[in-house]
């Protein structure tokens, strides 16, 4: 996950301003990572709590959520939220981007930065969202859509293809001018699964509504879960992804989701 300009900016500068609003907890601070030198007598300890303070020193007011080890010797990840960022043990080079295992081929930044958007399935505040069952609705999806959404309407799309689902859509008014008006009056129609169905598939208006909606709750919940774009979509086992799916894909994603989360319940 890259940083926007300011924040490469602030970072590379220095800057004592906090530009990442994010939990203070710093995890597993004196636990010892590495040593370097083969002298068991003169080999130096480094831990997250020295990698934090030295990072700190150099960036002061950058809030770290996180200091931890990666497999390779020598380099620490810093996370700032759901950010990530390498450093050495005595903070002298900062690296930003993809720290990549040549054997594997794998990103492991990229796996990191899943891992760190999972959430907590059952934890949702599902009573806020539009519900929509097809089948026996044994696998589930909590998506935030806004009804502007183009990739959203893709994926209602998609729908069509798809059986044994339980959907539930938050509805996450970002996108244009009138996305809250029309989240509201969707909310407030009698059948809400068939009045946002009508809107996505078919373009059809619902009428105008006026009742109390979930909305800004709603828009507090992604704002916590780091959702800044529609579609976003979030599965039973807690897994993560942003934006549309071919039905093939998306097919596969359920039952794979679906079968994980029943493993871990």
């Amino acid at each position: 996950m890259f940083f926007s300009t300011k924040f490469r900016s602030g970072l590379l500068a220095g800057l004592a301003a906090c530009l990442v609003a994010v939990p203070a907890a710093i995890l597993a601070q004196d636990k010892v990572l590495s040593t370097a030198g083969n002298d068991p007598d003169g080999a130096v300890v480094i831990s997250t709590e020295q990698v934090r303070k030295g990072f700190e020193e150099r960036f002061p007011g950058l809030a770290i959520t996180e200091v931890s080890s990666t497999p390779f010797q020598g380099l620490f990840e810093v996370r700032i939220g759901t950010d990530l960022l390498y450093v050495d043990g005595e903070v002298n080079y900062v690296l930003q981007g993809s720290l990549i295992d040549a054997r594997t081929r794998s990103d492991l930044t990229a796996k990191r930065v899943a891992k760190l958007s999972e959430i907590d399935f059952d934890a949702l505040p599902l009573q806020d969202a539009i519900k929509q069952v097809k089948g026996d609705g044994s696998r589930r999806v909590a998506v935030f859509e806004d009804p502007n959404c183009g990739y959203c309407k893709m994926f209602h799309e998609t729908l069509k293809e798809i059986d044994n689902v339980t959907v539930y859509s938050f509805l996450y008014p970002i996108l244009s001018p009138d996305s809250h008006e029309r989240s509201r009056n969707i909310w407030c129609s009698a059948d809400r699964a068939l009045a946002w169905r009508e809107w996505m598939l078919e373009g059809k208006s619902p009428a105008a509504g006026d009742c109390e909606t979930p909305i800004e709750a709603n828009l507090t919940l992604g704002r916590g879960l780091m959702v800044t774009g529609t579609p976003a979509m979030f599965f039973a086992d807690g897994s993560r992804i942003n934006g549309a799916m071919p039905a093939e894909a998306l097919e596969q994603k359920l039952s794979e989701s679906s079968a994980d989360s029943m493993e871990n319940d």
